[in-house]
């Protein structure tokens, strides 16, 4: 079974804006990527990764939460419950990557509050979130630091506005606590199926010098 990965992105269009009519705000809305593709990241020092265009075309978006830190003690800031023009958060796959927008009670929530000030201040820029991988490619794999092309995710779970930057990514960074333990499994995972592959080769060729030696 495809375990959950989590992964961190660094601010670069991270919004903070006001919808208002007539001088009265209307909405409070935080705009940004949660994830781009093409773009090559560190992962945790294990591999470098890139999300190929299109690999969220099959991804389940329909009920993401939108946390603080991953903190799920807390209230969701905003929900895609059916990822719909109801839903107070909206993902979508654009020419960038995973879109998010979220519109968010500052009224009456005092983290959203804090969150859409703290964006809009430029002091909060920094998101992560929570996937499965469905198809993936795995390149120099017997070097120190291969690289991982992520084909298809089949689910996002969840997206978090974070605090501070892990490694440069996105529109969105944060410092995961999960990263690096999935990380390493994700690695250890490819290599060990790599060296069976290997293995499997091998046995094949010799079976193969036996039977011309026959």
């Amino acid at each position: 079974m495809n375990q959950t990965e989590y992964r961190s992105c660094n601010g670069q269009e991270f919004r903070a804006i006001d919808n208002s009519e007539n001088g009265k705000v209307i909405e409070r809305i935080i705009e940004g990527h949660a994830a781009v593709f093409n773009r090559q990241t560190n992962v945790c020092g294990f591999f470098y990764e890139v999300i190929d265009v299109g690999a969220f075309d099959k991804a389940d978006l329909r009920d993401v939460p939108l946390m603080v830190n991953h903190d799920f003690s807390k209230i969701p800031l905003a929900r895609s419950r059916r990822n719909n023009g109801n839903s107070t958060l909206t993902l979508t796959v654009d020419d960038v990557g995973l879109a998010i927008r979220a519109v968010l009670d500052t009224e009456n929530n005092a983290d959203a509050r804090a969150v859409y000030s703290a964006v809009e201040r430029g002091d909060l820029d920094g998101m992560s979130f929570a996937f499965v991988v469905d198809g993936e490619e795995w390149q120099n794999l017997d070097t120190d630091t291969p690289t991982r092309r992520i084909k298809s995710i089949s689910k996002v779970f969840e997206v978090s506005a974070c605090t501070f930057p892990q490694y440069e990514s996105t529109d969105i960074t944060a410092r995961s606590k999960f990263a690096p333990d999935s990380a390493k499994k994700v690695l250890d995972n490819a290599r060990a199926q790599f060296l069976d592959k290997n293995n499997e080769l091998e046995i094949l060729k010799l079976k193969n010098r036996i039977l011309g030696a026959i």
